[in-house]
């Protein structure tokens, strides 16, 4: 469930960030006349991306960055449930009296609700954005592959370039690499996390070790049920 839900959401991502980067490439080729990302950026996407180089690495550090921001997530969500800041904020007399007490329900509510999502995307934002940064000012070269963010760049540099990139090897070079990032970043952060799981409920290691034949026979048998539902 957990993997056809991450495959979902990996799906709906890359099926709206191709097309709102397409419509906003030509919608600045017709206010503009020029696109937004130039052939200079465009042909360094084609290098960057493919999956001749690096980016099998750098997606694979990707996904522990992934795993980094579930845990912040989820220890967000612990500190505001400990504190109970959600009936904090709904009894508070500041915010009731600006708010009412109805609508500082039902923003105790939200906040309870979303809390783990806000921290997640938040983290992960920093994180994609601010440690590779890092890294490189103390000289290690580690960069981010992201498959969304790998989407719409590819995206970009193909509508900057023309059709005729369709016809490129670089190009195809790029969409492996996108499904190779997909891959990595989907499976690492999910087995650290699943690692994390296991230790935090004291699973054995003999136990541990039945859960992964079962997962390896399952993906034998029947692959397909971790990525669509079973019918029935």
């Amino acid at each position: 469930h957990l993997v056809r839900s991450q495959f979902a959401g990996i799906a709906g991502n890359l099926a709206a960030v191709a097309p709102l980067v397409l419509a906003v490439q030509g919608a600045a080729w017709w206010l503009l006349g020029r696109p937004l990302v130039s052939v200079h950026d465009a042909e360094y996407t084609l290098h960057s991306i493919s999956l001749l180089g690096p980016t099998a690495f750098f997606a694979a550090f990707t996904g522990v960055l992934l795993f980094g921001s579930s845990l912040i997530a989820g220890a967000v969500e612990n500190w505001f449930v400990y504190h109970r800041l959600d009936s904090a904020l709904a009894h508070n007399p500041d915010i009731v009296a600006r708010l009412g007490a109805a609508r500082a329900g039902r923003w105790s509510a939200w906040w309870r609700r979303n809390i783990s999502g806000v921290a997640a995307n938040v983290s992960l934002g920093l994180l994609l954005g601010l440690v590779p940064a890092l890294l490189h000012f103390i000289g290690v070269p580690l960069d981010v592959r992201h498959v969304t963010l790998g989407t719409g760049q590819l995206a970009a540099a193909a509508s900057t370039l023309g059709w005729a990139t369709l016809q490129l090897p670089d190009f195809w070079w790029c969409v492996a690499g996108l499904v190779v990032t997909g891959l990595l970043n989907l499976g690492v952060s999910f087995w650290l996390a699943l690692k994390v799981a296991l230790r935090s409920r004291q699973v054995t290691l003999h136990n541990r070790r039945r859960l992964y034949a079962a997962v390896g026979q399952r993906l034998r048998r029947a692959p397909l049920s971790f990525l669509l539902p079973d019918r029935a």
